[in-house]
Order: C-alpha cells, then structure tokens, then sequence
C-alpha cells in the first residue's frame, strides 16, 4: 500500500490542539442561530452543480434549512425562492447582530439544521465539517440537553480525529436517551478499547527502544522527517529512536487519529522492510495495531457466536411461514390509536418494522419477524423468532450486523441471500423501481413473492397519511424523503382483495 511520508497535513483553519491534549473543537463556543444561518448562506453560495452526489445533496439541505427560516420569519408559505431571499438577507445583516439574542430555535428549523449537518458530515471535506461543528455548537447552546445536536458532535469529532472529545459527547447522548437505536454504546466500547490497544503498542515500543524518549520533546514533524532521513541512509538503528520518538509525541498532543494510525502503520511497514519482508518477529506489534483498528471500527465483539444464532436462506425462510398467516403492522398512528391487539396476536406471525413501539390494546404484544434496515438498531435486542436486516450495499450490511446483532436476541436470522428482497431476489432495478423501498415494503414484496400465505394482512399501512407511532427516541427522526410512498401504495391497492379503515388483505 502506497503510504505518504507524513500524515494528511490538515487547513490551519482546522481547530488546533491545546497544550493540555484536549482540543479547542471540545468546547461549545456559544454560537447564536444568525452567525449559524449566515454560515448556511456562505456555504450554500459556495456549493455549485458537480458530480459530487454528497455534495449536491447538502445544497438541497442547506436550501430546504434556509427556506424552513424564511417561513418561520414571514410566516408565509415556504417556496423555493425562499432560500435565496433569506440568504441574501442574512448576509445584509453582518456579524453585528453576533452574540446578542437572536431567533428562537424551532422544532422544524432545528430538524433543518440537523439534516444539514448530517449531511455535511457525510461530504467528509473539512469545510463541511467545520459546518457541522458550528451546526452543533449552534443547537447545543439554545438546547444543551438535544441529544440529536450532542450526537452529531460526537460524529463529527471522531471524523476530525478528536477522540477523547468524541468520546466525551457520545456519553453526554447516552446519559439523554434511554433508547441507543444508533448502537452509540457499542461505539464508544470500540474507541476506548482501541485507545487502550493503541496505549500498549506505545508502551512496548517505548520498553524495546527506552532511548527514544530523548526524541519525544519537540515537534514530532521535524522528528519523523529525521528519521525518515537517518532510514534513507541506511541507519537504522539511530532512525527508529526517532520514528518512535516521533510517535510517542503525537499519541501525547492530541495528534487525529487517523493521522496517528497512519504514522503507525508507515513505522510498521518500514521496519518489516527492513527485516527484509519478514513480519514474525513483529507479531505482537501487528496485533496491538490491529486490534486498535478492528475495534475502533466495529467494537469489542463479545460473543462472536451471537448466542449460536441460525442464519436463515431464502428457501428456509419460506418453509418457516408456509401455510402460516401472517400480518405486517405498521408503524402508524393509526395503529397507535386503535384497540384491536388481541385480534393481532391472533395470526400465526406478527412482522413488526425499524422502531416499532409496543402497547398490547392497541397494537398487540407479540413480534414473531423484527424487520429493520441495518442503519440503526432500535429494538434489535427485543427477543424475536427471526430478525432479518435489509441493506442495499453488502460491506455495510456486514459491518451493521457484526456490531449491531445483540446475541441471545433472536433464534434466526437472514442471510445475505434475504439482504434486498425487490432488488436482490426480484432483480427489479432503479430503471424499473426509482426510489428506495422501505423495509415494509421490502418485506411486503417478500412474502407476497413467495405466495406460500393463506392470509395476509397489512394492519395500519396508511403509509404515514396519520404519522408516526414509534420508540420516542426514533420519533425525533423525520420520515424519510428517499422512499416513494405514493408508489408503493399504488403497488399494494393494486392487489388488494379487500380494504377496510385498519386492514389491507392481500389474500
């Protein structure tokens, strides 16, 4: 692997590091929402069309979040050109008005400027980062207690480097929320334990090479530029002292790390060159390192078994519900408000979705089949007969399922060949079916696919007409704008056998 000789030199604009290992990016700066609103205008200006998707995306945020602005001032209707008059007339206003009150921070232009800085964390560039920090330092200083802003600051220092501080805002998130449907736990287990990981690979770096420490004073640039020299010129011995001096400098300060992981695989590769390719002496050094990046990336996998979980095939599949019938309930209102519960457990098999929320009266209490997309994991330690998890791209379903699955908490679950029931089995693409299908709808044209059914029923599928019913923290979600629901309505009346106000039966 091609290796640059020093770590990504990052914009001086980026937040530095502080003498005492914590980062001025740790610290909310208070920030009101009209310097935070002006920053969306600047930014928006900036973006022009590209072939970045990511990027196109975030242009279409920041307008919806600046037109969400222009309504709540005007308290007119919200339309395109909205956007653009309230950019330009954030941008007349000036940084005068910065640190005096500004405008409230309401619920739909909060939701706005989370969309926004979501997005922008996805872009991963600097400039969209920085959005995103001033994003959550804008909603952390008129909300201190919104768990959405304190996760999007801890996503987004991790994605600067700055652990510690990551760590620290993902525990503000979980002492808020008594449902961790983002497997925020599990994360916070895989950084500490890949510090702890990191920390042992220095220590024994530091035992075998204790004349190092002379080196690991100063700036660890200069230091690892040394030795980089002292290795061209064939000294070894005089450039791994500093190498290593250099690494111990920047575990110390506070250095990214992704930087540092670089640093450590770049020493790593160099001394194994150096044994003429040969890696066995290094056996406990490749393992520290390793271990520090798999649980960095997946978390501690306590039970790599699951609880002895069966993964579950197509064809199985369709033998554990042959004959049987079965109803898919929805995550509606409709549901919430209703009283047929006892009618619902009546069927052979329940099918509940994503963050389903339960009340025996009006929704049952039995779940049979817990379908949810593999991007969060809300109630995926609620015990089920059989989970199956749906995800369009393979790598991330897999590295969804390795951290998200809580053993013990199903007796089946879904292969890959159950990953993406309308594109996988179906074979239906985006020419023929455009936008993504939602994990009902997935799983809806799963089983009328397989017709093994005698009934099948859809119990409060008014495709989100009546709103959300679901765990409270997954109601602080907006429904999402990426699927078609209007299409897939006009798939499932289309088959309908009959329809009344809580229930359409497909056979």
């Amino acid at each position: 692997m091609a290796r640059n000789r020093w770590p990504r030199v990052r914009s001086s604009e980026t937040p530095v590091v502080a003498p005492d290992g914590t980062a001025d990016q740790a610290r909310i700066r208070p920030t009101e929402l009209d310097e935070c609103l002006r920053a969306c205008a600047v930014h928006s200006g900036k973006l022009v069309a590209g072939l970045d998707r990511r990027r196109t995306e975030l242009a279409e945020k920041l307008r919806h979040a600046l037109a969400t602005h222009a309504l709540a001032e005007s308290g007119t209707p919200a339309r395109a050109s909205s956007a653009g008059s309230a950019a330009a007339a954030l941008l007349r206003r000036g940084t005068s008005a910065v640190g005096v009150s500004g405008p409230a921070l309401g619920g739909d232009l909060l939701d706005a400027l989370l969309a926004v800085g979501n997005k922008a964390l996805e872009c991963k560039y600097d400039d969209e980062l920085k959005l995103a920090l001033l994003i959550s330092d804008t909603v952390l200083t008129q909300r201190k207690n919104s768990r959405a802003g304190w996760r999007l600051r801890a996503r987004t220092l991790e994605a600067f480097g700055n652990e510690s501080a990551a760590i620290e805002a993902y525990d503000r998130y979980l002492a808020l929320t008594e449902e961790d449907g983002f497997g925020v736990a599990t994360r916070t287990a895989g950084l500490r334990t890949g510090r702890q990981y990191q920390a042992q690979l220095l220590a024994q770096l530091k035992s075998e090479r204790p004349r190092s420490a002379l080196y690991s004073h100063g700036l660890p640039t200069d230091t690892w530029a040394e030795g980089l020299v002292l290795h061209d010129r064939g000294d070894w011995e005089q450039a791994e002292l500093r190498l290593i001096g250099a690494l111990l400098t920047m575990a110390g300060d506070g250095t990214p790390v992704p930087d540092l992981q670089d640093a450590l695989a770049h020493y790593l590769d160099l001394r194994i060159s150096v044994n003429g390719g040969d890696a066995s002496e290094l056996r406990d050094l490749v393992g520290l390192y390793a271990e520090q990046r798999r649980n960095r990336m997946r978390g501690p996998v306590a039970d790599p078994t699951y609880g002895g979980v069966e993964w579950l095939s197509l064809g199985e599949f369709r033998n554990q519900i042959a004959g049987k019938s079965i109803c898919l309930i929805a995550n509606s209102q409709s549901v919430g408000r209703g009283s047929i519960g006892r009618e619902i457990d009546d069927y052979d098999l329940v099918v509940r979705f994503n963050s389903y929320k339960i009340d025996a009266p009006a929704t049952g209490k039995r779940t049979d089949i817990h379908v949810s997309i593999h991007k969060h994991s809300f109630n995926w330690d609620q015990k089920v007969t059989t989970r199956l998890i749906f995800g369009g791209i393979s790598g991330d379903w897999k590295h969804s399922v390795r951290n998200r699955l809580v053993p013990g908490a199903q007796t089946y679950l879904g292969d890959e060949s159950l990953r993406w029931p309308l594109r996988n089995i179906g074979q239906i693409g985006a020419s023929v079916w455009p936008s993504i299908p939602t994990s009902g709808f997935n799983m809806l044209w799963l089983l009328d696919f397989l017709d093994v059914s005698p009934r099948l029923d859809l119990i409060g599928f008014d495709f989100y007409e009546s709103g959300a019913y679901r765990l409270q923290e997954a109601m602080r979600m907006p429904i999402t704008s990426v699927h078609e629901y209007t299409t897939e309505k006009a798939w499932v009346m289309e088959r309908a056998q009959s329809v009344n106000d809580t229930r359409i039966s497909l056979r």
